[in-house]
């Protein structure tokens, strides 16, 4: 007659690699979910592809997003050299040098739009632009500035008098004193 003895080792040991293989198992289901939800798939595509296909998709995916991240910054290499040696990018897509410092006035009914780029060298007309608008009664709605390299591009929105029939005067006389200023404050350096 054969005995068998049941080594209580052995058996705890097989329920414990059942144990971590079932963890495994859902450690990897939780992991791929969490990719699967960073990746953008077509609805209707997705429910059908398998799991290799789908992880074949995702990695397609990322390989895709590293062309459009490189892609980009040599966009903004470009665009930032472009402005650091004091140019900008015309309505036809040609690359055009602007003296500095440079003012473009926007007006729309009685809202005013300037653009100021200068470099450091002009840090002071900002003050100037603004000093002007008070003298002539133009209310500031918001002023912002943003440095890229050397250049300061300064943005002012204002709003020109409450009256809209004199208003399209008051716009004229004031962008006609702040381009006078910018080509001033241009000769007196």
């Amino acid at each position: 007659m054969e005995q068998q003895y049941n080594n209580p080792s052995s058996s705890t040991c097989k329920a414990d690699r059942k144990t971590i293989e079932k963890n495994r198992r859902n450690q990897m289901k939780d992991l791929y979910l969490k990719l699967n939800s960073l990746v953008h798939h077509d609805q209707h595509i997705k429910e059908f592809l398998s799991l290799p296909d789908q992880l074949e998709d995702a990695a397609n995916y990322i390989k895709k997003l590293q062309i459009d991240l490189e892609r980009m910054r040599q966009k903004k290499e470009n665009l930032t050299a472009g402005v650091n040696s004091s140019t900008r990018i015309s309505s036809t897509g040609r690359m055009e040098s602007l003296p500095l410092p440079h003012i473009e006035i926007h007006n729309v009914d009685s809202a005013l739009k300037v653009v100021l780029i200068t470099s450091a060298d002009y840090h002071f007309m900002f003050n100037d632009i603004i000093r002007t608008l008070h003298e002539e009664g133009v209310e500031i709605i918001n002023a912002s500035y943003t440095v890229v390299g050397d250049t300061i591009f300064h943005s002012i929105h204002s709003k020109v008098g409450e009256c809209a029939t004199s208003s399209g005067y008051e716009a004229a006389k004031v962008s006609q004193r702040l381009n006078q200023l910018v080509g001033q404050g241009a000769t007196a350096s």
